[in-house]
């Protein structure tokens, strides 16, 4: 049977967002350059970490609505949700969405919709639509053309792609409208219409509000350290401000939206985004400056008990109770503590991943218990439950002893 979506990326919103058509018993054609992602949607298993996301897979190719492959094929509807990495000096790269588009365009027909997910930088719907024109002339002003990020929070995706508003906009109305009607089977928040430029733009300026914000937090978490004042209780007394809302600090901002977003708008307005590109620089040193805390703290434990002391860090994820190591800051402190060891004992620890390619992984019990020094970087769940008091240095770079 031909399916009615074509879903091109089966990554973190990709595949969720599948696997929510597809329980809407809509078939759906998942596209993946990765065999082995392929083969285990097959199998209806899944190959990242997410709440709910199991059994949505399990159930929707079970009962035979959703199916993963290495190609596109014909649909009505065809979701473009792949990366969009960055080239050198920060400047975005849209190729495998240019890739993807290719792909499906020989497949193309009347009254199709085109619609891109993935975080572009402004322009980029109107390029992908004239590069399908440029191949199919004959398709132009016949094909519905659409963009419609995604808002949705690691951890609760299935949730959120449901009953979170989204903003939708077309290369034309009737495109919007074609787009809208879409999401309309499948979205329960509000569906907010545009078009494809402000569209693209709304996703960049959400997550660089929140950059900017966060960025505020941890540039008062250096303030603080360098005043002796404790950051946490400053933050929530100045909160008690009927008009402040004042974030968490932590140890850097990571992930594919808050720590990239802002990027796709320093590179194309590079002189209107002052206080964006300070907020990046901002939240990339924050990740530095807690590298160099746990390097300091080494030698003087080194300095006051004449020995090598034995060193856990605590979280790898780039944000808690998820296994998403994207642009994590607690991956990049890890790796720049470890360029210095020597023959201190390390024990790197993430609880929401099995294994990892780079760094030997360590039970946190354990971590905890052998450890001279703690640096804990992310609030991960099972951090809470260890002791708050000790004969140990606890380094606390995101509030895992303040927050309970």
């Amino acid at each position: 049977m031909k399916p009615e979506v074509v879903m091109i990326g089966l990554g973190y919103i990709g595949l969720p967002t599948a696997a929510l058509i597809a329980s809407n018993e809509v078939h759906v054609h998942g596209v993946d350059i990765n065999p082995t992602v392929v083969e285990t949607i097959n199998q209806g298993k899944i190959h990242i970490v997410e709440p709910d996301l199991g059994d949505a897979v399990a159930g929707a190719v079970k009962k035979g609505f959703l199916k993963a492959s290495t190609k596109a094929v014909e649909a009505n509807n065809y979701l473009i949700v792949v990366p969009t990495p960055f080239k050198d000096k920060n400047e975005p790269d849209i190729s495998f969405v240019e890739a993807a588009t290719r792909g499906i365009i020989p497949l193309l027909k009347e009254n199709d919709l085109y619609i891109i997910e993935s975080t572009s930088p402004v322009g980029t719907t109107e390029k992908m639509a004239a590069l399908i024109y440029e191949e199919r002339p004959e398709l132009k002003g016949k094909i519905h053309i659409a963009y419609c990020p995604e808002r949705v929070l690691p951890g609760n995706v299935m949730h959120e792609l449901v009953h979170n508003d989204r903003v939708i906009g077309g290369v034309d109305e009737a495109s919007t409208n074609k787009a809208l009607d879409f999401y309309a089977n499948y979205v329960k928040g509000e569906l907010h219409a545009t078009n494809a430029r402000t569209a693209e733009m709304c996703k960049l300026v959400e997550n660089s509000s929140r950059d900017v914000q966060i960025a505020f937090a941890n540039e008062l978490s250096l303030i603080c350290d360098k005043a002796g004042i404790n950051v946490w209780e400053l933050i929530n007394l100045a909160n008690k401000h009927p008009r402040v809302n004042i974030l968490q600090p932590g140890c850097g901002v990571g992930g594919h939206c808050i720590a990239v977003d802002p990027y796709f708008l320093t590179a194309d307005f590079p002189m209107e985004s002052q206080i964006i590109g300070k907020a990046r620089e901002i939240n990339n040193y924050k990740s530095f400056w807690c590298a160099e805390k746990i390097k300091t703290a080494k030698l003087e434990f080194q300095l006051k008990h004449g020995r090598q002391p034995a060193i856990a860090i605590m979280g790898l994820a780039f944000k808690p109770n998820i296994d998403d190591l994207r642009e994590s800051p607690a991956k990049y402190i890890a790796q720049k503590v470890l360029q210095d060891a020597n023959d201190e004992d390390y024990y790197i620890v993430e609880p929401n991943i099995k294994d990892h390619k780079v760094f030997k992984l360590t039970d946190y019990q354990t971590a905890f218990a052998k450890a001279d020094i703690v640096a804990y970087l992310v609030t991960h769940d099972e951090f809470k439950e260890l002791p708050t008091t000790s004969d140990k240095l606890i380094l606390d770079f995101c509030g895992v002893i303040v927050k309970r």
